[in-house]
């Protein structure tokens, strides 16, 4: 399926301190670009890949992404996404963090941004919708920041190593088979990885299957058949898998989107 450019909304000035944005996306693409307001945005479905203040960051529906004015940024999926983004103005983004960065989105805001894109809100006009919005915004300014969910690499040897990982996730690879091409203990390596990324080789690759599952979920695949892909040796692997991180089966997952 064709990667399509869509276009971006221009304004000289928010027409308030919020403006709600909601599409249905097929694979997507925008452009490096930037705008005078600050852009919260989080996807009820699919995954959001950023290209940000030099590095990649990455938006599954477990928390938004945060990117304040002025700041360059691009974006792109790989599979059908539920794109929900909030553009807050410059007065209430001083009040937000300096630089781009993920954020936790709890229920209620989540409830929120659904409801704007089900009634097809973009400028909260009647009293309802300034009352949803107010909610909103407060709930935006008290999101606690979080880590990114697939952290990137700064140095050369762990880009590296991740993009072998990457290479080899779906084969019968160890973290020790890994650590041992690039002439490394295995401690050696989770030591590097905690200290570079936060978490291990071994979670970083199990995160990755995630992400990789949530964009699979969205075709038309049974279950059985993306944990093979994905290279499980059985479904109840992979359905174990995906409950731990999601706190639920793939098939709630599935069922929820004909909902979203």
């Amino acid at each position: 399926m064709p990667v399509t450019d869509y276009d971006i909304p221009v304004f000289d000035t928010l027409p308030g301190d919020i403006y709600f944005r909601h599409e249905e996306l097929a694979p997507a693409e925008w452009v490096a670009h930037s705008h005078p307001w600050g852009q919260f945005t989080y996807v009820s479905r699919g995954v959001l890949n950023f290209r940000t203040d030099g590095k990649n960051m990455l938006s599954p529906p477990q928390y938004a992404i945060w990117i304040p004015p002025h700041f360059e940024h691009a974006s792109w999926s790989k599979g059908v996404t539920s794109f929900r983004s909030a553009y807050i103005s410059a007065e209430i983004s001083q009040s937000l963090p300096e630089r781009p960065c993920a954020l936790s989105i709890n229920l209620l805001l989540k409830a929120i941004l659904d409801e704007c894109a089900r009634l097809g809100v973009s400028e909260p006009r009647t009293p309802q919708q300034k009352r949803l919005a107010a909610v909103a915004i407060d709930q935006i300014l008290a999101a606690e920041r979080t880590q990114n969910y697939l952290p990137f690499a700064d140095s050369d040897l762990l880009k590296a190593i991740l993009d072998e990982a990457r290479r080899n996730l779906l084969g019968p690879w160890t973290t020790a088979q890994i650590a041992r091409q690039f002439h490394l203990t295995p401690r050696t390596l989770e030591r590097r990885c905690k200290a570079e990324l936060g978490i291990g080789l071994g979670e970083w690759r199990q995160r990755l299957r995630f992400t990789m599952a949530i964009e699979a979920l969205n075709s038309g695949r049974t279950i059985q058949q993306i944990s093979y892909d994905m290279g499980y040796q059985s479904a109840s692997t992979f359905i174990a898998m995906f409950r731990r991180l999601s706190g639920q089966t793939p098939d709630q997952y599935r069922r929820s989107l004909t909902r979203t």
